[in-house]
């Protein structure tokens, strides 16, 4: 965005937010493919509840998200 009158421009950067919430309390769905890219690259992951964070424990060691497991069984079909 630029202003003329202050010969200026503002750039405008969005940041990803990365929820701090109850993601260490629970151990969420993700598509596969994008916990590998995690992996490699680094990055944060989007789980279907809708948590963005950046994965570094093991699931396995924690409750399955309540939100995720709801939505997880209706895209399965049960």
């Amino acid at each position: 965005m630029s202003n003329p009158d202050l010969g200026t421009t503002l750039e405008q950067e969005q940041l990803e937010q990365i929820d701090q919430g109850d993601h260490e309390r629970y151990s969420h769905y993700v598509k596969k493919d994008k916990i590998v890219e995690s992996a490699v690259m680094g990055g944060a992951v989007i789980a279907l509840c809708g948590k963005v964070w950046v994965p570094n424990r093991d699931p396995g060691k924690f409750p399955v998200c309540p939100d995720c497991q709801k939505i997880y069984e209706t895209l399965k079909g049960d």
